[in-house]
């Protein structure tokens, strides 16, 4: 059995663009998909970043990803399409094996989310402190332990010492 194949397109738009602008560019492109006989698995915003290095006149831009699969032959009405685009300012498409991904649940409201990820962070940086404690009391154990046996090595060889010396 062989795995499916499936194409991940990841895209930047220009930084200026408003957010109902951004959503018209999904459908738009979801819909040149459509038409070229693909099937869309998800399309979602990834928000706006900093680029690593300034593309054209800008250094921040928002990333867009669509996974999709189809022959791949609409793979090339798919970048014709955003070539042509004033609004994106960079393309990649890949050609991924394997599992196909999930689509992504609903997104929840801003509040929720930020929320959720800080109800994270406090719970994660919990967790590592307890594991930290754990550590650093198995190291003190450990350490108390050689230290013990360093000493007891010292006295059994001052012990090993003296009576070599009573024999001679």
């Amino acid at each position: 059995m062989s795995n499916p194949t499936y194409y991940e397109t990841m895209y930047i738009l220009r930084p200026d663009i408003p957010e109902d602008e951004v959503e018209n560019h999904l459908k738009k492109y979801s819909e040149v998909l459509e038409k070229a006989k693909a099937v869309i698995i998800d399309n979602q915003m990834r928000g706006k970043r900093r680029l690593a290095y300034s593309i054209g006149k800008y250094k921040e831009g928002i990333y867009v990803q669509l996974s999709h699969t189809g022959e791949g032959k609409h793979i090339e009405a798919l970048e014709k399409s955003m070539r042509l685009s004033e609004d994106v300012i960079r393309y990649l498409t890949v050609k991924q094996y394997g599992a196909l991904p999930a689509k992504r649940t609903p997104k929840t409201s801003e509040k929720e989310s930020i929320e959720t990820n800080e109800k994270k962070e406090t719970n994660t940086e919990a967790v590592n402190k307890e594991e930290s404690k754990k550590v650093t009391k198995e190291e003190i154990k450990e350490a108390n332990t050689e230290t013990v046996n360093k000493e007891e090595n010292k006295k059994a060889t001052k012990e090993e010492n003296k009576e070599v010396k009573k024999e001679e």
